[in-house]
């Protein structure tokens, strides 16, 4: 017997038994899809969570000055560090590896009004790269420019949330508002952020400021730290040593004393949400491959019934010179069919699926988010296909692979016996 012939054997005997075929391809099919949706709804979640730790900065770096913890140069330990302007130039020009950095000033309860509103809110007094940084995307109007802190501009960048509370939905840009009784003239709204990672205020309820601007408000001599991003993920543990050593060269005090400066990357806390997201992507192919398990029972038992009803025709095969490996191969080649047509059928419904649920609230609810940028993307993936035909693929060889050898093993006498 050929394979051709096998293969043609195999397709006659899954066409006479159409009914059951259909139905478990169906059942198949079903588990497919439910692994797919499954998937495609960790790889969402892991998605959400990322882009909402990632709001803060993508790969946001604070450097806060402290007291020094060791004597140096004449200096006592305890001896507090004070950042300016100028250390940040200094940096910016003889650290290579800074991408963008800013000085920060983040005063809180300051006033802002406009006509009959008002709120108490947090301000950022920064240059014009912090939006670089802190990963901030305007939505209407314009972002700090170089001329706006040069020639020290009342302008004002308001979140989201904070226009909300000033204007109520009212056109915002190039309105006057009040910080602390001085004059500002709004000049941008930046995006609504679903920020689960921050330091002080989240962005969306803050105003954003020149930081030269900010001497009308109080003193800008000192900064309360640098926000900075490296030039890439690679290069960000050298570029730490780097600006704690242009620092301690500033401001004399040892490289190895972290005390002096705290540098803080949140990149660290990226393993939290890895984690997270990789626990929830876990459960989902568990319960995923469960629903697929259940599946390859059906095709086990369908299989097996096969062969009680086909025994005496194993047995003529057998009789006539048929080979076992030739019988093994033709239950699995049917149970393989099976497989494939169930398969096609799965990632079919998982893609119509997804695409009707489209996304899922997640993270919107918390903070008060109605935009969708906190929601649950749900895509199909080609590594979600490849991983769900995978196991499909071993569950289904699991269940075939008994019948199949069952069928191979029958003696040819006792088979043409069995009524």
């Amino acid at each position: 017997m050929t394979y051709g012939y096998i293969f043609k054997e195999a397709l006659a005997a899954l066409r006479f038994h159409r009914q059951r075929t259909i139905s478990t391809a169906l059942n198949l099919g079903w588990g497919v899809a439910c692994f797919v949706i499954l998937i495609s709804y960790g790889n969402g979640f892991e998605g959400a969570l990322t882009k909402a730790f990632t709001a803060v900065g993508q790969d946001l770096i604070l450097t806060i000055p402290r007291t020094t913890g060791e004597q140096a140069g004449g200096q006592r330990a305890g001896r507090r560090i004070r950042f300016n302007a100028e250390d940040a130039q200094t940096l910016k020009e003889s650290v290579p590896l800074i991408e963008s950095l800013s000085p920060e000033i983040m005063p809180g309860g300051m006033k802002l009004v406009h006509g009959t509103r008002e709120f108490t809110t947090t301000l950022r007094a920064v240059w014009p790269e912090y939006d670089v940084v802190r990963n901030i995307k305007i939505s209407e109007g314009r972002w700090i420019n170089e001329d706006d802190r040069a020639h020290q501009r009342r302008v004002a960048v308001l979140g989201s949330e904070a226009a909300q509370k000033l204007f109520a939905g009212a056109p915002a840009i190039d309105e006057e508002i009040t910080i602390n009784g001085v004059r500002f003239a709004v000049i941008g709204l930046i995006n609504s952020k679903v920020q689960i990672a921050n330091y002080n205020t989240r962005d969306n309820e803050c105003v954003f400021i020149p930081y030269d601007t900010y001497s009308v408000l109080g003193d800008t001599k000192y900064a309360w730290m640098f926000v900075w991003k490296p030039v890439s993920p690679e290069s960000r543990d050298r570029a730490i040593a780097m600006v704690r050593a242009k620092l301690a060269e500033i401001h004399r005090f040892p490289p190895n004393d972290e005390r002096a400066v705290e540098i803080l990357a949140f990149s660290k806390f990226m393993t939290i949400i890895t984690g997270m997201a990789l626990a929830v992507k876990l459960l989902m192919g568990f319960v995923g491959a469960l629903t697929l398990a259940i599946g390859g029972v059906g095709l086990a038992n369908i299989m097996l019934a096969s062969v009680i009803e086909r025994t005496r025709e194993i047995g003529m095969m057998k009789a006539i010179g048929g080979r076992r490996q030739m019988i093994l191969t033709q239950f699995l080649t049917e149970a393989g069919m099976v497989i494939c047509f169930g398969g096609l059928i799965g990632v079919a419904l998982g893609l119509v699926a997804t695409q009707v649920i489209g996304s899922m609230p997640f993270l919107g609810a918390a903070f008060k988010d109605n935009t969708g940028a906190g929601d649950i993307e749900m895509h199909v993936s080609t590594t979600a296909v490849a991983i769900s035909m995978g196991v499909l693929l071993v569950v289904g060889v699991v269940a075939g692979i008994v019948p199949a050898m069952k069928a191979s093993r029958l003696d040819p006498i006792e088979a043409l016996r069995y009524e």
